[in-house]
């Protein structure tokens, strides 16, 4: 018999198994109606995790696939102590799969599937240990939450960047203001700053092609105006005189 550089040959003769290990790669011989053999594939193998419903610990019902790369370490353990790796590998990776992320809270399940994957792995290497199973690798593929914990999720990150938007606002209004009172402090102390301000507000206006062009008036101009008539004419009377 001839096995590939891949494989290995567990012999059983009159069904005990003959020393020497596995046979392989190459050619070896049997006895007929005496030895019986078992061919054992030496390649990783990957297998998807059927979608488990998992209750998380903080009670939320999520679906969640997988996928494990497995490959065969010991074929005389892979034939010998289970009797069929393949299949036991493919059920014991869906029990741990619900048993890691039972533990785990929503979270937890979204932002750290590396770490889940790192433990999902330690523990299916430890369980597969004895089989001569070695478990290479295990990724998370997909996360599937309910509809309307979908809806909830995204109305509170949409409530949420709201409250930072307008935080920024209120924190932009501030700085503003105090921007503010320092011109006007600057202002304060040289009137002339304000008329240079005044025209360069007018220039503005004006390159932008307005037809209404509104001249603010300072109010000095109609303080006068704006006294009693009584008031300013009072000082051009004098008192009258006193009869002799």
């Amino acid at each position: 018999m001839v096995v590939q550089e891949y494989e290995r040959a567990v012999i059983f003769r009159l069904g005990r198994l003959r020393t020497g290990g596995a046979r392989g790669p190459g050619i070896f011989f049997v006895l007929p109606c005496v030895d019986t053999y078992c061919k054992v594939d030496l390649r990783t193998v990957s297998f998807d995790v059927a979608p488990q419903e998992v209750l998380t610990k903080d009670s939320v019902t999520v679906t969640v696939d997988a996928v494990i790369y497995y490959r065969v370490q010991e074929p005389l353990n892979a034939v010998v102590k289970v009797n069929n790796y393949s299949h036991s590998t493919r059920l014991l990776a869906a029990t741990t799969l619900r048993n890691v992320l039972g533990t785990r809270n929503l979270s937890e399940i979204l932002s750290d599937r590396e770490a889940i994957a790192h433990m999902m792995q330690t523990a299916l290497d430890d369980a597969t240990d004895p089989w001569g199973v070695k478990v290479e690798r295990v990724e998370i593929k997909d996360v599937r939450l309910p509809v309307q914990l979908q809806r909830a999720m995204a109305a509170e990150a949409e409530a949420a960047r709201e409250a930072r938007a307008k935080v920024i606002a209120a924190e932009g209004e501030m700085k503003a203001s105090r921007a503010l009172k320092e011109a006007s402090d600057v202002m304060a102390e040289s009137p002339a700053a304000l008329q240079l301000r005044y025209l360069q507000t007018l220039n503005s206006i004006s390159a932008e092609k307005n037809s209404t062009i509104i001249f603010p008036l300072p109010l000095d101009i109609l303080t006068p105006f704006l006294k009693p008539h009584g008031q300013g004419m009072s000082m051009g009377h004098s008192a009258p005189l006193s009869p002799q």
